[in-house]
């Protein structure tokens, strides 16, 4: 967090100049042994993307701003959970914390679903170097099988493998 505060800051500039609203943004996600924590990010969205109610991002979603694209390609919105690993709500690596209006219904479908919370959630993980963002129901399964495959597998060389993944998709703008 000290390291990564200059660009906290340009970031948090680049936020006020591009949109009107918060910089940051916080959601109530579901975590470790299925506890309620607040998920804390660079806000991406125009201010009010869900008056209507939860919905999930899309490709070339419509209430993502251009320098909100630009946060989610280089996965640096996701930044400000190091908060969230400090206070022991996160770890670095495991599956995503997901959001809780998401869980009731993907649990109904998907029996095994809430296995993902018997470790912490992670600020990256297998499902997210391995898949892009999942927007519907059939694509959320797909990064359940992942992160069950993380959680029955997981050890140092996957851990690493994990880092080496995600940098590279930092530095080479490979998000989605």
């Amino acid at each position: 967090l000290v390291m990564s505060s200059p660009l906290f800051l340009l970031i948090a500039i680049a936020i006020k100049l591009d949109s009107k609203g918060e910089i940051f943004f916080s959601q109530e996600r579901l975590g470790y042994q299925s506890k309620f924590f607040n998920c804390i990010k660079f806000r991406t969205m125009v201010e009010n993307a869900e008056k209507s109610g939860a919905v999930w991002a899309q490709k070339d979603d419509a209430r993502i701003t251009k320098f909100g694209k630009f946060l989610r390609r280089t996965r640096l919105d996701e930044v400000p959970q190091f908060i969230n690993i400090l206070k022991g709500d996160m770890s670095i690596i495991g599956p995503r914390p997901e959001r809780t209006e998401f869980v009731k219904e993907l649990s109904q479908n998907y029996p095994f679903y809430t296995i993902r919370n018997v470790i912490k959630p992670g600020l990256t993980g297998w499902a997210q170097v391995e898949y892009p963002y999942a927007s519907t129901k059939e694509e959320q399964y797909t990064k359940l099988r992942y992160d069950l495959y993380y959680i029955k597998e997981r050890n140092l060389l996957l851990d690493f493998k994990i880092i080496i993944k995600t940098i590279s998709t930092v530095l080479f703008y490979r998000g989605t």
